[in-house]
């Protein structure tokens, strides 16, 4: 295992299942701390009122943020109905900005001291801990609110079937920063695979890897844009690399001479791969402010080939104010239901429908709804047939679709104001606020059923995920696990 030398947090080497008495003194075990959640096991199906619930039986791992190509958010129908504290990690070596990942009763996290954890799933006790290089002191990078160190900030991805865990670490060098995609093996930790993947003559310095890590058909896919400040000259790009190694693919945003920005960002949320292996990003503020100029490829859904080849996109009619004013479009991933309609929300506080067959280039929408929201949009959605659940930050809202309309209609806004990317799990929508408590919402009406404080939250657009029959909630720099009755 390579160690940093630099006066960094020490890695933790036997991590310890932990009492709740101990560590969670005041925690709520049993019941919402706004009334008490129903005692009576869930079905697989639930209704109240026009929603209805359908939990996914797809398996009981959790190998990609939220949980599947498609981003659904959606987990196995465990029971949590209520939910109690299992164990709780002890402090990691460094801050969590990843979503935990679940195969085969290993959990595995990774932090921006550039270490990568596996856990038992039973215990919370180690399994193994590697840590890939030097992370890079904040302080060397232009700008940026990721303190003190930047490692590992996007969600890893498990590939089950080579048993492999796959990370893009910042490592810091002694010609600058360098961004790393590594393969680890889910057994035993040992690195499989190093490979550099800056994108060429881009400066390595003014790019954040944030997006999660996906898989498409043999290749690792994942975003780049910018530091926060949006500071120095970077270009947004998606990055294609071989499991095994090899030549990159690169999508550039923002590409004509004299342009920049165009940030893959996305709130830490995966790219979207649909069934035919094509890649749906959504892109943040480009540089061109003016619409009498050429479109410059910002503020955009793109649908990607798996060579990354643009096959479509759609943009704002305002495009170019919403580059002017910093109203990033791609804060947030888009959500493709499977009744063929995408919707798209990030920071300009308007909601989106598309057609995922016909995005419709710039004004191509087919419906929107505006004012939505109140706040930013940021991160994954969960998405339950025609429902989504989306990240709004002043409070998770849940949109319905019409299969046979293009229209949309809000169905709810949670007044617990917790805006987290939401997943489903146990019949419930779970997010976790700016204040680090997890939430658990009736889907029907966003009300609090349970909820559980889970420390300091310093980090941005945390996400709870599922898998071996628990909920996971990374607080700062812990993974909290919950298990049902």
């Amino acid at each position: 295992m390579w160690r940093s030398l630099r006066s960094s947090p020490t890695l933790q080497c036997v991590l310890t299942a932990v009492a709740i008495s101990s560590v969670c003194a005041g925690c709520s075990t049993g019941s919402s701390a706004l009334g008490a959640h129903p005692a009576h096991h869930r079905s697989l199906f639930r209704s109240k009122g026009r929603l209805s619930t359908r939990l996914s039986s797809t398996g009981d791992d959790w190998t990609v943020y939220h949980h599947d190509p498609r981003g659904t958010g959606d987990a196995s129908a465990i029971d949590l109905s209520p939910a109690h504290l299992a164990w709780i990690s002890p402090a990691l070596d460094g801050q969590l900005y990843g979503e935990p990942l679940v195969s085969g009763g290993t959990i595995v996290v990774a932090t921006e001291n550039d270490t990568i954890y596996a856990l038992d799933a039973a215990t919370g006790h180690l399994r193994w801990a590697t840590q890939i290089g030097m992370p890079v002191p904040a302080a060397a990078l232009p700008c940026g609110d990721i303190r003190p160190w930047v490692g590992i900030t996007a969600t890893p991805v498990i590939d089950p079937a080579r048993q492999e865990v796959f990370a893009v670490a910042d490592e810091d060098r002694s010609s600058g920063p360098v961004h790393q995609l590594v393969g680890l093996s889910l057994r035993t930790g040992a690195i499989l695979l190093r490979q550099d993947v800056d994108p060429p003559n881009a400066d390595a310095g003014a790019l954040l890897q944030r997006t999660a890590l996906a898989l498409d058909r043999g290749h690792v896919v994942f975003g780049y844009g910018g530091n926060y400040g949006d500071c120095s000259n970077y270009h947004g790009w998606v990055v294609s690399v071989p499991e095994t190694g090899g030549p990159m693919t690169t999508y550039e945003v923002d590409s004509a001479p004299g342009e920049s920005k165009g940030a893959i960002w996305m709130g830490g949320a995966a790219p979207i791969i649909d069934a035919k292996g094509h890649i749906w990003v959504a892109v943040g503020n480009g540089s061109v402010t003016s619409e009498a100029g050429p479109y410059d490829g910002s503020e955009a859904v793109l649908e990607l080939s798996t060579s990354l080849r643009r096959l479509q996109y759609f943009a704002p009619a305002d495009w170019a104010g919403d580059n002017a004013t910093d109203r990033d479009l791609g804060s947030a991933a888009p959500v493709l239901l499977g009744n063929g309609f995408v919707l798209q929300a990030g920071k300009s506080q308007t909601l989106y429908l598309l057609s995922a067959k016909r995005l419709g280039g710039v004004g191509g929408q087919l419906a929107e709804i505006s004012p939505f929201c109140a706040d930013d949009v940021d991160g994954g959605s969960a998405i339950s047939g025609a429902v989504a659940f989306l990240p709004c930050r002043a409070g998770v809202e849940a949109v319905a679709t019409s299969a046979s309309l293009p229209a949309l209609r809000v169905e709810w806004q949670t007044p617990s104001g917790s805006g987290g990317p939401p997943i489903l799990a146990g019949g419930e929508v779970w997010t976790i606020n700016q204040s680090g408590v997890l939430f658990g919402l009736d889907p029907s009406s966003g009300a609090v059923e349970q909820r559980f404080p889970l420390g300091a939250e310093d980090n941005h657009f945390p996400t709870p995920s599922s898998g071996d029959g628990l909920l996971l909630a990374p607080s700062a720099d812990r993974v909290y696990a919950f298990a049902g009755p």
